[in-house]
C-alpha cells in the first residue's frame, strides 16, 4: 500500500519497492508527483528526501503547466489568460472606439477597433498590463525598500524577453517586467526584493543569498516558479 507525503502544496505518492535509491519523479501533464523508495527507509528519511528537493519539484511541476498553455495566441473569444495569476476567460468586441481592457468577474474584456489582428489585440493587452503594473509599483517599492532599508531612484516596467526584472546599482534604477501582472502576486514582490537587494550588493554571490534569506524566505521557490516559464511565453505571437 502506498504511503502519502504531504509537503506544503504537493501530495506525494510514496511506493516501497525493492530498490536500492530513492527516485522522486515530477509527471506529465499535470504536474503529479511520486517518490519510489527500498522498502526499509523509514517515512521520516523519504519526507526530508522530499523537502530537500521542493525547489526542483516547483520548477518542474510550473514547467509542466506551462507547457500546456504555450499555444500560439490568437487573442480571441474564450482563450484563457491570466491576472496575477488567477485565470480569466478573453472575450472580444470590436467596435469603432478607443480600445480597452475591462474586468468582469473571471472574464477579460478586451474592446478592440473592427479588423484588428492577433498583433494588434497584443499590443492593447500589454499596454493595460503595463498601466495594471505601474498602479502596484509604487506602494510596494516604498514598503519592500523600507524594510530592507533602501530606496530606487526610479524605476520602469516594459516588456522584457528574458528577464523578469533588472537593476543598475550605480543609478539605483530598478526595471521589471510587465508579463509579471501574469504571475501570483507573491513572485512580483520576489522580484522587487532581488532587485532591491542588488541595491546592497551588485552580484548573486553569498552576501547577497543572505540578504534575500533575511527578507524573503521562500526566495529560492518563488526563483523556481518564475524561471520555469519564460517571460515571452505568455505572449507568442
Amino acid at each position: 500500500m502506498a504511503d502519502i507525503i504531504t509537503l506544503g502544496t504537493f501530495c506525494i505518492v510514496v511506493q516501497r519497492k525493492a530498490v536500492r535509491t530513492m527516485r522522486l519523479v515530477v509527471h506529465p501533464p499535470d504536474g503529479r508527483v511520486s517518490l519510489t523508495v527500498p522498502r526499509g527507509v523509514r517515512h521520516e528519511t523519504a519526507l526530508a528526501f522530499v523537502a530537500a528537493r521542493q525547489e526542483w519539484m516547483i520548477h518542474h511541476q510550473a514547467r509542466f503547466q506551462a507547457q500546456a498553455q504555450l499555444v500560439r495566441r490568437q487573442f480571441i473569444d474564450g482563450e484563457n489568460h491570466c491576472l496575477w495569476g488567477k485565470p480569466l476567460l478573453l472575450q472580444v468586441a470590436e467596435r469603432a472606439t478607443r480600445p480597452s481592457v475591462r474586468l468582469n468577474g473571471a472574464v477579460m474584456l478586451l474592446q478592440v477597433r473592427p479588423g484588428s489582428n492577433a498583433v494588434q489585440r497584443a499590443q492593447v493587452l500589454r499596454a493595460w498590463h503595463h498601466t495594471v503594473l505601474c498602479e502596484a509599483l509604487p506602494p510596494l517599492l516604498l514598503s519592500w525598500g523600507a524594510r530592507m532599508g533602501v530606496r530606487a531612484s526610479g524605476w520602469s516596467a516594459r516588456r522584457m524577453k528574458t528577464l523578469w526584472g533588472s537593476c543598475n546599482p550605480r543609478t539605483g534604477h530598478i526595471r521589471l517586467n510587465i508579463e509579471l501582472v501574469t504571475r501570483p502576486p507573491e513572485l512580483l514582490e520576489y522580484v522587487i526584493a532581488h532587485e532591491l537587494a542588488h541595491l546592497i550588493e551588485p552580484s548573486h554571490n553569498k552576501r547577497f543569498a543572505a540578504i534575500l534569506d533575511a527578507h524573503y524566505p521562500d526566495w529560492r521557490q518563488a526563483r523556481a516558479a518564475l524561471n520555469a516559464v519564460p517571460p515571452a511565453s505568455r505572449f507568442d505571437e
